[in-house]
């Protein structure tokens, strides 16, 4: 297999200049360096003075992360000269120098490698225990195939891309990793956390985003409608409500939430294309069975 092409995209709203700049000269000092690189403004107006070499698209309004990401996608696809997109957020940065010199590595080993998932870190190097991808998992240093993936950093194969489809852009954000990580996994396709492969981010909360609570209600039950067999469904869902209502403080929160599942209910969120028994079970065997 011919060596792999790395190219980068970087979705910004361009509330975060400074961060930008020096995310992407942390990409600049890649020792194997980048085919593209290819900023996206989301609804930004204009974009902030780029690096030469770097691509700048704006947007006039904001798409969401997935309208973005896939806005990328065509980009880079355009151009040709690209086999893996890696994404990264705005406000990320990359410690090391060799890491797309090991996603190349990764990719060229391994032509079934669908998606490979960053680790992600704060300035301290602690990983959140949610941006370890697998249930149950305290060790984030642990890597292997997994189900999903993290938003923040990962690479995607383009030939993966062309088979399966881009983001779910009805989605704007939350789950749309694991709508495409389902969607990858039933085509055959391999998930991958590499920890290797450092993102360091701030120590966020997704529910500093307003619509948080909806939104994550809301796209929830249309990654279960598009994706899963019928009856899953309601055990999905079901298993989901039980957890909200354990783990939600905040009665604005909870009744967002359940305003976002009602919405969800009636509104599609796209075609239904349930996945195959046989990758519930892969799934199941991987240690996240497709109900929760």
């Amino acid at each position: 297999m011919t060596r792999p092409r790395v190219g980068v995209a970087v979705l910004t709203m361009g509330t975060r200049p400074a961060e930008l700049r020096a995310l992407l000269d942390s990409v600049a000092r890649q020792d194997e360096p980048a085919a593209r690189i290819v900023v996206v403004g989301n609804g930004t107006g204009s974009l902030p003075v780029l690096p030469d070499g770097v691509t700048g698209i704006e947007l006039p309004e904001n798409r969401g992360v997935s309208g973005g990401r896939n806005v990328a996608i065509q980009a880079l696809r355009d151009a040709g000269d690209v086999d893996v997109l890696v994404d990264l957020d705005d406000d990320g940065l990359l410690v090391d120098t060799d890491v797309f010199r090991r996603i190349a590595d990764l990719y060229q080993a391994d032509p079934a490698l669908g998606v490979v998932s960053f680790r992600i870190a704060d300035e301290t190097g602690e990983t959140q225990r949610r941006h370890v991808p697998r249930l149950g998992a305290k060790d984030p240093l642990r890597g292997g195939e997994v189900t999903t993936f993290l938003g923040g950093g990962h690479g995607l194969s383009m030939r993966m891309l062309d088979e399966i489809g881009g983001w779910p852009e009805d989605f704007f954000f939350t789950h749309e990793e694991t709508d495409l990580a389902w969607r990858a996994l039933d085509a055959g396709w391999t998930v991958r956390y590499a920890p290797e492969l450092l993102l360091q981010h701030p120590r966020t909360s997704p529910a500093r985003h307003a619509v948080y609570y909806r939104m994550t209600a809301r796209n929830r039950v249309w990654l279960a409608k598009r994706n899963l067999p019928a009856v899953l469904v309601p055990v999905y869902l079901g298993v989901w409500i039980l957890l909200t209502l354990a783990r939600t403080r905040s009665l604005s929160g909870l009744a967002a939430w359940f305003q976002g599942f009602a919405e969800g209910a009636r509104r599609s969120g796209g075609p239904r294309r349930p996945m195959r028994w046989a990758t519930a079970w892969r799934m199941a065997r991987l240690g996240r069975p497709p109900v929760i």
